[in-house]
């Protein structure tokens, strides 16, 4: 089993983000979102995750993260979006762009 580590990003009272890595790799992000019975997930993982270490690293947002966060939910559903990471984009690196030309 992979050491996962799971760094924040971002909080509020019903959200949290976090860049999912191992050996300092990046490995994808999940946003959660917690209601007052189910909690809600989007998973962005890299394309060489298999099925199983998915399923291995679902379980461990779901017992590291979730249930930490919130141990009373009834369901924890998770949407997974499998691919490759094109960049960060914020709004600053858009005005830098701009002052280029």
């Amino acid at each position: 089993m992979p050491g996962y580590q799971f760094e924040r990003e971002a909080r509020t009272p019903y959200s949290e983000v976090w860049t999912i890595e191992v050996d300092d790799v990046a490995l994808g992000r999940v946003d959660i979102h917690y209601t007052s019975s189910v909690t809600f997930a989007t998973l962005a993982v890299v394309s060489r995750i298999d099925d199983e270490a998915l399923e291995e690293l679902i379980g461990e947002i779901d017992d590291r993260i979730v249930t930490t966060a919130d141990p009373h939910r009834e369901d924890f559903v998770v949407t997974v979006w499998r691919g490759e990471q094109v960049g960060v984009f914020a709004e600053d690196d858009l005005d830098d762009d701009d002052d280029q030309e």
